[in-house]
């Protein structure tokens, strides 16, 4: 028995020593890594500010995207619609269908435009007022601004209009708010249009941290040699190489967060500024903590797999003579 309690407090024990020794090694190659790249500062800043600049493209662009996205959800939420009269019907009538039509259940609210207010407000923003002048007769008709009520659903929305647009004294329904619908159409194309990008501008950060890291190895070529000679493995080999493609890529992914952050400062005024000439307040939505974490989590991906790759290919080339 207690043989037995000994060899079992010896594994872990062994086990313990094996895994400090990993990590101990990991830990002298990731400093020593670190330390190559000091040693080379201006080359090393080079890189880092190509993966930098790199990274931030898409992400401002995606920012710009979503800073667009939150300021359209308020347009959004504006639903109104115009309803037009036929010619020939009164303004008591259309006074009369503005108060059945505000009647609904679904109805927030309806505002009647006679057409002599739409006219004046016409010669007001148009500059043809003296033109207009010359008319016999006002060519405008009637109209209705409807507001239906927030809980409505996109297709009650649509059957909302269909009935509206069937009485008999209604000419034309126009939905206002169909340039917000062609707008977020828009943003998803700009979506797509930043993940090929994106996904481009990877694979010249792949391109860039691999030919590094090839340059690296030529320049340490004697001693991969030396090491391989005494019994180092490819994988023993390898791990400083690891290393360097993994600060490369942490480097810069802070770096790519920095230059987005900067740019929203700078334009934090300027919006301000065009907010208050609407008079309202626009607040500029930054990256949030998932999405810069993504950004690095993606920048140190890139430089661990263009780093791996190209080591791995590099070192069954390179054995001892």
């Amino acid at each position: 028995m207690a043989l037995t309690r000994n060899a079992d407090a010896v594994a872990p024990i062994q086990s313990s020593g094996m895994f400090s020794i990993w990590l101990n090694r990991h830990a002298s190659t990731c400093v020593g890594a670190l330390g190559r790249l000091f040693r080379q500062p201006f080359a090393s800043l080079m890189i880092i500010l190509v993966i930098g600049v790199t990274l931030a493209l898409p992400a401002a662009i995606n920012v710009v995207v979503k800073n667009a996205q939150t300021v359209s959800e308020s347009w959004s939420n504006a639903l109104d619609f115009s309803v037009y009269m036929r010619r020939g019907i009164s303004e008591s009538e259309a006074d009369g269908l503005a108060r059945l039509i505000g009647q609904r259940a679904d109805i927030e609210s309806v505002d009647l435009v006679t057409a002599d207010e739409a006219l004046v407000e016409f010669k007001q923003q148009s500059g043809f007022g003296a033109a207009l002048d010359q008319l016999g007769e006002n060519p405008l008709p009637h109209a209705l601004v409807v507001r239906p009520d927030p809980g409505n659903t996109s297709a009650s929305l649509i059957l909302l209009q269909e009935e509206i647009g069937n009485l008999p004294e209604v000419e034309l329904v126009q939905v206002d708010t169909e340039w917000v619908q062609r707008f977020h159409a828009i943003l998803d194309i700009v979506r797509k249009a930043i993940a090929i990008g994106s996904a481009l501008l990877g694979i010249a950060i792949v391109v860039v941290i691999g030919n590094t890291i090839r340059l690296d190895i030529e320049n340490r070529r004697e001693e991969i040699e030396v090491t391989k000679l005494i019994g180092a493995s490819n994988a023993f080999v390898r791990r400083p190489f690891l290393w360097t493609g993994f600060w490369y890529g942490l480097i810069g992914g802070l770096f790519a967060l920095a230059l987005v952050q900067y740019g929203l400062y700078l334009l934090k005024d300027p919006v301000t500024r065009l907010a208050g000439l609407y008079q309202g307040s626009i607040a500029v939505v930054s990256l949030g903590i998932n999405e810069s974490l993504i950004i690095v989590g993606v920048a140190v991906f890139l430089g661990l797999f263009a780093s791996w790759t190209t080591a791995a290919r590099h070192m069954r080339r390179i054995e001892p003579r």
